[in-house]
C-alpha cells in the first residue's frame, strides 16, 4: 500500500471518530469534530500555518475527502474548543507505535519563538486580548543558535523512533531539570519500568539524579569539561533528537505557528505533535522508516 496524505487522513479520521463521543445533531454543523481534527492534522502535514490559505488549498487537494469545509472563523473556533481532545490524541496515536513502550528516551528542549524584533515584543505587550502570548512569553537564550529569543521553550521526551512520550511548554527561564522531572512523572509506562534518559550536559547534579532515581529513571549525558574521565559517547544518539526537532520545524512548521494567543498556540503545537505521532504509527504499520513524512506532505 502506497503511503500518501489521503491514507494518513483516513487512518486519523477512523481512529478519532471511534474515540470521540457522539454529539447531538446540529442543523448548522455540516462537518463533525472528527473531520475538524483530521483537517487540523492535514494542515500540519501540508505545512500551511495560515487558516485562509489552508482552506483554499484544501478545497483543491482534499475536496474528495471533505465535501464540506468550514469557514475560517468556524474552523478557528472549533479547533480551539477541541484543543483538549487533540492533546489527548497525541498519546492515543503514540500507543500504536513500538516507541511508546521503549525504556530509552531522548530528553531535550527547543525555543518556540513568538517575536524577532523589539517592536513586535512592545506591540505584544499592549495587546487587549485576554490570553495574549505577551502575558506569558519571556526572553531566553538558545545556546545552539547563540542568540536570545522571545517566546517559550518546548520540552519533550521522545522515543528513538520519534514517538512523543511527554511534552511541556514553559517560560524559557524555567530550569529544564525541573521540567524533566515533571515530564518523567507524566510519562506513561509499564509498572516498574526503569527509564533511561539521554540528555545534554546541562542535565547534571547529584540532587537531580537522586530525584530521578525516586521516579525509577536515570540520566545519561556527555561529560562536561570540568568533570574527570571520558564519559559515554552519546553524539550519534543525541543527533537523533536534533533530527526529530528538525522534522517538526521543517515539515510540520513548528517555528511558524502563527499564534497570537496562548490557547491558539497550545492547540497549534498539539496539532503538530498529533500529526507526528499519527505518521510514526502509520509508518510502523506500513514497514516504512518511522519519521519518513515527505510522502504525507502533499
Amino acid at each position: 500500500m502506497d503511503a500518501d496524505l489521503d491514507l494518513l487522513l483516513i487512518a486519523v479520521y477512523c481512529m478519532v471518530d471511534d474515540l470521540l463521543p457522539k454529539r447531538p445533531g446540529n442543523a448548522r454543523r455540516r462537518i463533525t469534530d472528527a473531520e475538524v481534527i483530521t483537517l487540523c492534522v492535514a494542515q500540519a502535514m501540508m505545512g500551511i500555518p495560515s487558516d485562509p490559505r489552508f482552506l483554499m488549498a484544501a478545497r483543491r487537494r482534499l475536496g474528495h475527502l471533505f465535501p464540506h469545509l468550514p469557514e475560517r472563523s468556524a474552523f478557528h473556533k472549533r479547533r480551539l474548543r477541541l484543543s483538549g481532545a487533540i492533546e489527548g490524541l497525541i498519546a492515543e496515536f503514540a500507543r500504536h507505535s513500538p516507541g511508546f513502550y521503549d525504556n530509552m528516551l531522548l530528553v531535550d528542549s527547543t525555543p518556540v519563538e513568538c517575536a524577532r524584533s523589539r517592536e513586535t515584543v512592545k506591540r505584544g505587550g499592549q495587546s487587549s486580548l485576554a490570553d495574549a502570548i505577551s502575558n506569558a512569553a519571556d526572553y531566553g537564550y538558545c545556546a545552539s543558535h547563540s542568540r536570545f529569543f522571545w517566546g517559550f521553550r518546548l520540552h519533550a521526551l521522545f522515543a528513538l523512533d520519534g514517538t512523543p512520550r511527554a511534552l511541556a511548554l514553559t517560560s524559557p527561564k524555567v530550569d529544564e531539570r525541573a521540567v524533566c522531572l515533571e515530564l518523567v512523572r507524566r510519562c506513561e509506562r509499564q509498572a516498574g519500568q526503569m527509564l533511561i534518559l539521554i540528555g545534554d550536559k546541562n542535565f547534571r547534579g547529584k540532587q537531580f539524579e537522586a530525584d530521578l532515581a525516586l521516579l525509577d529513571a536515570k540520566i545519561m549525558r556527555p561529560r562536561r569539561k570540568d568533570e574527570p574521565g571520558k564519559g559515554p559517547h552519546l553524539a550519534p544518539i543525541r543527533q537523533r533528537v536534533e533530527s526529530i526537532y528538525w522534522t517538526c520545524k521543517d515539515i510540520l512548521t513548528l517555528e511558524r505557528h502563527g499564534a497570537r494567543t496562548l490557547g491558539n498556540l497550545r492547540v497549534r503545537l498539539a496539532t503538530r505533535f498529533a500529526a507526528l505521532a499519527a505518521a510514526v504509527a502509520l509508518n510502523h504499520r506500513l514497514g516504512r522508516p518511522s519519521r519518513s513524512l515527505a510522502c504525507y506532505t502533499a
